[in-house]
C-alpha cells in the first residue's frame, strides 16, 4: 500500500511505531496531489512549504513521545474555513486574495492535535451549489469519472479524499454539502448536530443551517475527526455546551435492539434512480440481517422541505453577504468614483451568477410586504418538519434513506436548470432544517460504476448511533475499499 492510501487510523499506528515519519507521509500526499490535481482539480491552494514545516514539527513532537491520533496526519480544509496566514477564498473572486488573521476553531483544534494542513479545497462559491460547477476558481471533477460532477458544495474535499489527495478532510453542510459529495465520491461524510461543532471562523452562508463536518475514507476515521472538532466554543453563539463522548467507543459490533425508520415519503419521490433505490434497499436488508428492526414511518411535510429551504437559505445568505461591499476587505472595483456605483460594480463583478441569484431571491423574501408571506411562512414549515422528526424518533433510533436521487450527473447537464439542481438536495436538506445529524456511507455502485451512498439520520446529539450503524454496515460490505482509477 502506498503511503497516501493510508487511513487516519493506519497512518497513526505507523507513525506511533515510528515505521514512517510525518514528513514522509506528507511528502507522499503532496506528490500525489501534484500528480493528479490536473485531472481532479480538488484544491484551490496547496500549501507545500507550510505542510512540510508542520510535518517536521509533528515528527519532533512524536520523537518526544507525544502523539495524538491526528499528530502528523495530512488533512485538507474546505476553502471557507479561516486559516491564519493561508488564503481563504470561498471560491469567489470577491475574496480571491483574502488571508485571514486568525484560524477557525476547527482548524485551531486540528493544529493543536498536531495535524498537518496540506491545502484548501475547491467548492461551490460561498457554498452555494450542489455540483461544484459554481466555483469561481475551477471545476472539480469526480475521481470515479472525470466527466461527472463530484457533488457540492464540498466537492473538492470529497474528491480529495476519494483520490487519496489527503488522508481526511473537513467540509461544511448547509443543505447536504458534506453528505451529497460523499455519496457521489464513495467516501464517508457526516453532518453533525447543529451546535455540536463550532462555526467560529466558518465564512457564513446560512447561519441557522451551516455545520462543519468530516469527510473520510472510512467510518473509524470519521469518528476520530469528530472527536477532534466537536465541543462547546464560547466564540460561537450557536455552540451548545453538551458533553462530547468518545465517538470511537460507539464503533461496536452488532445492531440488536436498534430500530430503523423507513420514511415512506422518501421512496415515493419522482425521479428516484432505480440504481439508487436498489442499492439503498439492499443496504436496508443488510442492516436488518445484522439484527436491526425496520419500521415504516412518515415525515408528512417532506414535500415542502425544498421550498422552505430555498427561502430560508437565500434569505440568510442575503443578510450575511451584505458585508462584501468593496469597502473593508476583498475585491473592489477601483474604477468608480461614485459610492453606489462602486458597490454595484464590486458585487456584480465579485459574485458569480448563482450567488447573485440567491442574494436576489433572499433580498426579495426579506423585503417589506413579503417577509411574512415568504420567510415567515418558511420558518413555520421548518417547525413542522422538526416536529415530523421528533415524532418519528419516538418510534425509531435512526432513519435510513438515499442521499441523492441519482448518481453523479455529467458536468454541464443541469447547469442551466437551477430547479433540477436544487431538487438534488431533496433527501438531505430536511436534516439541516431540523438541526439533526446525518451521515453518508458508501452502499453501492450504479450500472455505470458510479458511487451511491446511504444516508443515516438520528436524534439531536446522537451521532454515536449513526456511527454505530454506519460502522456495522461498512464492516459487512467492501464498497469503501474500492478506489477510483487515476493515472
Amino acid at each position: 500500500m502506498k503511503l497516501y492510501e493510508l487511513t487516519i487510523q493506519s497512518a497513526h499506528t505507523l507513525l506511533k511505531q515510528k515505521e514512517i515519519s510525518s514528513q514522509e507521509l506528507t511528502r507522499a500526499v503532496l506528490d500525489r496531489i501534484h500528480a493528479v490535481e490536473k485531472d481532479v482539480n480538488a484544491y484551490i491552494t496547496v500549501a507545500d512549504d507550510l505542510a512540510m514545516a508542520q510535518a517536521e514539527l509533528a515528527d519532533k513532537t512524536i520523537s518526544e513521545g507525544n502523539i495524538s491520533q491526528l499528530t502528523g496526519i495530512p488533512l485538507a480544509i474546505k476553502d471557507l474555513m479561516c486559516t491564519k496566514g493561508l488564503r481563504t477564498t470561498c471560491a469567489s473572486k470577491i475574496l480571491e486574495n483574502f488571508v485571514p488573521p486568525y484560524n477557525a476553531t476547527v482548524v485551531e483544534k486540528l493544529r493543536n492535535k498536531g495535524a498537518v494542513i496540506v491545502g484548501k479545497t475547491n467548492m461551490d462559491e460561498f457554498a452555494m451549489g450542489s455540483s461544484n460547477e459554481h466555483s469561481g476558481m475551477k471545476m472539480t471533477h469526480n475521481p470515479w469519472d472525470l466527466t461527472r460532477i463530484p457533488g457540492g458544495s464540498s466537492g473538492g474535499s470529497a474528491a480529495a479524499v476519494a483520490a487519496d489527495m489527503c488522508i481526511g478532510s473537513l467540509g461544511s453542510d448547509t443543505g447536504g454539502s458534506v453528505r451529497q459529495p460523499a455519496s457521489h465520491c464513495s467516501v464517508v461524510g457526516m453532518k453533525p448536530t447543529y451546535g455540536r461543532v463550532s462555526r467560529f471562523g466558518l465564512v457564513a452562508f446560512a447561519s441557522s443551517l451551516d455545520q462543519i463536518g468530516p469527510l473520510t475514507k472510512d467510518v473509524t476515521d470519521c469518528a476520530i475527526l469528530m472527536n477532534a472538532i466537536s465541543g462547546y466554543d464560547s466564540r460561537d453563539s450557536t455552540s451548545v455546551p453538551e458533553d462530547v463522548p468518545d465517538y470511537t467507543a460507539s464503533l461496536t459490533d452488532g445492531l440488536e435492539g436498534v430500530t430503523i425508520g423507513i420514511p415512506k415519503e422518501y421512496y415515493a419521490v419522482g425521479g428516484l434512480d432505480p440504481d439508487v433505490s436498489g442499492s439503498v434497499k439492499n443496504a436496508i436488508g443488510k442492516i436488518e440481517d445484522m439484527g436491526a428492526k425496520c419500521v415504516d414511518i412518515s415525515l408528512p411535510h417532506t414535500e415542502y422541505a425544498v421550498a422552505a429551504y430555498y427561502v430560508i437559505a437565500p434569505s440568510e445568505a442575503s443578510s450575511n453577504l451584505a458585508r462584501y461591499d468593496g469597502v473593508r476587505y476583498g475585491f473592489r472595483d477601483k474604477d468608480r468614483s461614485d459610492l453606489m456605483e462602486m458597490y454595484r460594480n464590486t458585487r456584480s463583478e465579485g459574485f458569480g451568477p448563482e450567488v447573485q441569484r440567491r442574494i436576489i431571491i433572499g433580498t426579495y423574501c426579506l423585503s417589506a410586504g413579503y417577509y411574512d408571506a415568504y420567510y415567515g411562512k418558511a420558518s413555520q414549515v421548518r417547525t413542522l418538519i422538526m416536529e415530523d422528526f421528533k415524532k418519528a424518533f419516538e418510534n425509531c433510533d435512526a432513519i435510513l434513506s438515499p442521499v441523492t436521487p441519482s448518481p453523479a450527473f455529467p458536468v454541464g447537464e443541469n447547469i442551466d436548470d437551477p430547479l433540477t439542481m436544487y431538487l438534488s438536495d431533496i433527501f438531505t436538506l430536511s436534516a439541516n432544517l431540523a438541526g439533526i445529524p446525518g451521515i453518508s456511507v458508501p452502499c453501492g455502485f450504479s450500472s455505470k460504476g458510479l458511487p451511491i451512498g446511504l444516508q443515516i439520520m438520528g436524534r439531536h446529539f446522537n451521532e454515536e448511533m449513526l456511527l454505530k450503524i454506519a460502522y456495522n454496515f461498512e464492516q459487512a460490505t467492501d464498497f469503501h475499499k474500492k478506489k477510483p482509477v487515476l493515472q
